[in-house]
C-alpha cells in the first residue's frame, strides 16, 4: 500500500515511524514532513492545510490511504474532499470534526445527550461574558470556542484573571476567529487523563491510557502549551475506571454523533478529569494527541497501517490489537521562551548518539535542515521517548537521552511522569 501522512510534527513523525514498520507498506510519503520523517519517507513540499494540492498529489500517486495528523485540515473538510474523489482518508469528516473545532457544539452535544461535563455558558459578546463572570464563583475556566493550538484555555483563580482572559480572546483577538465566541465554565478539580480510541463509527478500539503535561514548567506552573511531555499508561485510570469511561463517555459520544447525523470515524480523544463525582469530559480532540501519540505508539505491537485501513473501510471489528505491557515516557525538548516568543535556527547536537540507544526514539516536532545541520524550527522541537520495564526505568532512560541532546536555549520539564511515580 502507498500511504501519505499529512503533517510535520512529533505526532506525525511517530505515525510515520510506526506505519513504516508495516509489511503492507510499499511506499510512504509525508507532506510536508520534517527531517526525522525524511529518514523514513519521501517528504513532499505541500503544506498540511493545502487540501487541493494534497488531493491532486494523492490522486496522481495512487495513494491507498492518507492519514491526517493535525486538526486544521480535518476541520476544513479534507476527509470529505478526498472521499468525493474516491480517495481513502483516515479521520472524521468536517461535520464530525466539529467536536474539536467548535467547543460550543461539543458542550451542547454533551448536555443534550447526558455526557458528564462542567456546567457552562457560551457568549459571543464581551459585555455578556464579563457580566456572567461577575456573578460566577472562581475559579473559572475561559475557553476560545475554536481551534487554538492547545493554548486557548485559561484557568482563572479570580474574576480579574477571567476578565483578562476574555479580553485576550475576544478584544485582542489573539486566536483570530477561534475567539469569536467563548465558553465560560466551572473549574473542575482532580487528575486529568487522555483517553483515545480508534473507531469506524460502530466498533471501538480503546488505546492505552496516557497523561499529558500541559503547563510549561515543573510542578504544573506557567502557561499552557501544546504539551511538554506524556507517559503511558496513566495509573490514575484503573481497569474499572477505564471501563466506566468507555461506557459513560466514549460509547455515548459515538452514539450521540450518529444520532445527530454526524457519524464519527477516526480517532476520538477525550480529555477527562477524574473528579470526586467520577469522570467528566474537559474537551474532545478529533485526532491523535501530541505528545500522547509518541508513548502510545511505542507500546503498539500490532500493525498500525492495518488498523487505520480497517477503520477507514468500516471493518474495524476484524482487528485484534496487541500492546506492549511496558510503560513509555515522552519528554518534550522546547525552544527557550516557548510558548511565547522563541528563536529558530539553533543547531541540535547529539541526535546521532541518541539514535543508537535501544528502546529510545527521538521524534522531530519542530526541526529543519540548514547547512547540513539539523536546527530548531518550532516551539516544541523534539519528543524524546523511551520504553522501560518499569515507569521509573522509562523516565530514567528518557532523561538519559535528553541529557545527550543539546541546542542553545533548550528547555524541558524535569518532572514528566513524577505524579505517576508517587501514586
Amino acid at each position: 500500500m502507498k500511504v501519505l501522512v499529512i503533517g510535520s510534527g512529533g505526532r506525525e513523525h511517530a505515525l510515520a515511524w510506526k506505519l513504516s514498520q508495516s509489511p503492507l507498506l510499499t511506499k510512504l510519503y509525508c507532506a510536508p514532513g520534517n527531517p526525522g520523517m525524511a529518514e523514513l519517507a519521501e517528504c513532499v513540499n505541500i503544506p498540511a492545510d493545502s487540501i487541493g494540492p494534497l488531493m491532486t498529489f494523492a490522486d496522481r500517486e495512487k495513494i491507498d490511504l492518507t492519514v491526517v495528523g493535525p486538526e486544521d485540515p480535518l476541520a476544513a473538510g479534507i476527509v470529505d474532499a478526498f472521499a468525493d474523489e474516491g480517495l481513502l482518508c483516515f479521520g472524521p469528516n468536517r461535520r464530525a470534526a466539529e467536536l474539536e473545532s467548535n467547543k460550543a457544539f461539543a458542550k451542547n452535544l454533551m448536555k443534550k445527550h447526558g455526557i458528564t461535563t462542567a456546567p457552562f455558558q457560551v457568549f459571543d459578546a464581551l459585555d455578556g461574558a464579563k457580566g456572567y463572570i461577575e456573578s460566577s464563583q472562581p475559579p473559572i475556566v475561559v475557553k476560545a470556542y475554536g481551534l487554538a493550538k492547545g493554548k486557548g484555555v485559561f484557568v482563572c483563580s479570580n474574576r480579574g484573571e477571567a476578565n483578562r482572559a476574555v479580553d485576550i480572546i475576544m478584544k485582542e483577538g489573539v486566536f483570530g476567529t477561534a475567539g469569536d465566541k467563548i465558553i465560560i465554565e466551572s473549574c473542575l478539580s482532580g487528575p486529568e487523563a487522555s483517553i483515545l480510541a480508534i473507531t469506524d463509527g460502530s466498533t471501538i478500539i480503546p488505546l492505552p491510557t496516557s497523561q499529558d503535561h500541559k503547563r510549561a514548567f515543573d510542578s504544573d506552573r506557567g502557561p499552557n502549551t501544546g504539551g511538554m511531555g506524556a507517559y503511558s499508561p496513566a495509573p490514575v485510570i484503573t481497569a474499572q475506571l477505564g471501563n466506566a469511561i468507555e461506557r459513560e463517555i466514549i460509547v455515548p459520544t459515538i452514539h450521540a454523533m450518529k444520532r445527530e447525523d454526524r457519524p464519527y470515524s477516526g480517532v476520538l480523544y477525550a480529555g477527562v478529569m477524574i473528579t470526586e463525582n467520577g469522570p467528566s469530559v474537559l474537551e474532545y480532540n478529533c485526532r491523535f494527541g501530541d505528545p500522547e501519540t509518541q508513548p502510545i505508539l511505542m507500546r503498539l505491537k500490532s500493525d498500525l497501517l492495518a488498523i487505520l485501513h480497517a477503520a477507514t473501510l468500516g471493518e474495524l471489528e476484524k482487528m485484534q490489537v496487541e500492546w506492549d505491557p511496558r510503560p513509555a515516557v515522552c519528554v518534550v525538548m522546547a525552544s527557550g521562551g516557548y510558548p511565547g516568543k522563541y528563536e529558530k535556527g539553533k543547531v541540535i547536537e547529539g541526535l546521532d548518539e541518541v539514535g543508537k540507544m535501544p528502546q529510545v526514539q527521538v521524534f522531530h516536532a519542530g526541526t529543519a535542515v540548514k547547512n547540513a545541520n539539523v536546527v530548531t524550527a518550532g516551539g516544541r522541537v523534539l519528543g524524546v521517548t523511551a520504553l522501560g520495564d518499569t515507569l521509573s526505568g522509562a523516565v530514567d532512560l528518557a532523561y538519559e537521552a535528553v541529557e545527550q541532546i543539546g541546542f542553545e536555549g533548550a528547555h524541558y520539564r524535569k518532572d514528566i511522569a513524577r505524579r505517576a511515580l508517587h501514586t
